[in-house]
């Protein structure tokens, strides 16, 4: 098996496409990890890949870099759990959220936790959406290393994970709240009536014109009266331009018109 073979079949493992990185790069990256694990090659390397999941887990995180936690931040999310969720819930069920840019899926299985104190399973449903392919696959395996779990309650650790390894493996139930789909946040369309809007530390990447599109976008897609949740390195100016006014440190709500 050369590295063209195993990119196929690492794909139909995984969902995730190598073919979307630098092949030396990536190539040379596992190469050295299956020496390093005492493999020949990689068809040799992909048997064990196959057979031992901690091996899976130790590739999942060489080539993907994930830069966000569960619960990160977590006053921020106690907020929404103690002052914002409540009165959501006592206006709409079922509740239309979305996480936007969502990486490799912390931030809405974090959602899905933290509703899952109020809701049942079957009425909690979460649209995830990311620019990157490979992010979106990573999200929907569900197998995090430990230094995402950093900030996560230890109830929900024992509740919701399954430590194998060196990884831990999100529960089924919490995963299949989530619908994850590609979205660029710059050009496709809104959906709209959403109770909470989450998109954090990502405008900061952004211009000012297209902070100021966005916000407009995002405004747009809130029910009267919806949250819309950002990055703690983040800040509206002027928010009521965009129909929104301050709910909390970092917690905007659209203004009823």
């Amino acid at each position: 098996m050369d590295y063209i073979q195993f990119q196929k079949e690492f794909k139909k493992l995984t969902g995730i496409d190598l073919a979307f990185y630098k092949e030396a790069q990536m190539k040379r990256r596992i190469t050295s990890l299956y020496l390093k694990r005492g493999y020949k090659d990689f068809k040799e390397y992909y048997s064990a890949i196959k057979r031992e999941k901690s091996l899976l887990y130790e590739l999942l995180d060489r080539i993907t870099i994930n830069v966000t936690e569960f619960f990160r931040n977590k006053k921020r999310w106690d907020l929404l759990e103690t002052e914002l969720l409540p009165a959501m819930l006592n206006r709409s069920r079922p509740l239309k959220i979305w996480s936007a840019a969502c990486s490799t899926g912390e931030e809405p299985y974090t959602i899905a936790m933290i509703l899952s104190k109020y809701l049942p399973f079957r009425s909690i449903h979460i649209l995830a959406t990311d620019l990157d392919e490979n992010v979106i696959a990573r999200a929907k395996l569900g197998i995090y290393p430990e230094r995402s779990l950093s900030e996560l309650p230890e109830e929900m650790k024992r509740k919701y994970f399954a430590q194998d390894g060196a990884g831990y493996q999100i529960s089924k139930e919490i995963i299949e709240t989530v619908k994850f789909k590609k979205h660029n946040l710059l050009s496709d369309p809104f959906e709209n009536e959403f109770d909470l809007i989450v998109c954090r530390n990502v405008l900061i990447y952004f211009t000012e014109e297209a902070k100021n599109l966005l916000y407009h976008k995002f405004s747009k897609a809130l029910k009267n009266r919806g949250i819309f949740f950002i990055g703690s390195t983040e800040q509206i100016f002027c928010s009521h331009q965009y129909d929104l006014e301050s709910a909390g440190t970092f917690f905007y709500r659209k203004i009823q018109l």
